[in-house]
């Protein structure tokens, strides 16, 4: 694991608890056997609405980004999101984080505030 893909050190409990859990789902980005990137999202449900995604979390670690890597896994995860059904997959990011809010409009996020994406899951992707 590269340093920086994770804000914190890796607690095994933490680790099996979140991957023993079918709501929680985690990409990976591996470059020569090293995990340099990671993203991470909650499959979200509520008595009364479609199931959404919620993408919690995407690091790419200092030396592998610029490299397209936070882009194949946001990817991966909006596939997944399509793949589970969701109608819909949002993530926030920090309002002065530039390098964020250009790789979720990039990969065809809306702006919704200064913090909040979305896509539309369910309906097919706009030209």
């Amino acid at each position: 694991m590269a340093e920086g893909v994770f804000d914190h050190e890796l607690d095994s409990r933490l680790v099996r608890e979140f991957l023993d859990d079918p709501r929680h789902h985690l990409a990976v980005a591996i470059l020569d056997g090293v995990v340099v990137g990671m993203a991470s999202a909650l499959h979200y449900v509520h008595p009364d609405k479609p199931a959404e995604l919620w993408i919690n979390e995407v690091g790419v670690t200092e030396s592998a980004r610029g490299r397209g890597f936070g882009r194949l896994l946001v990817q991966a995860l909006l596939d997944h999101g399509q793949f589970l059904e969701c109608r819909a997959a949002w993530v926030l990011t920090e309002p002065g984080n530039e390098a964020a809010k250009a790789l979720y409009g990039g990969r065809g996020g809306t702006p919704e505030a200064a913090r909040l994406f979305s896509w539309r899951l369910d309906e097919p992707p706009q030209p």
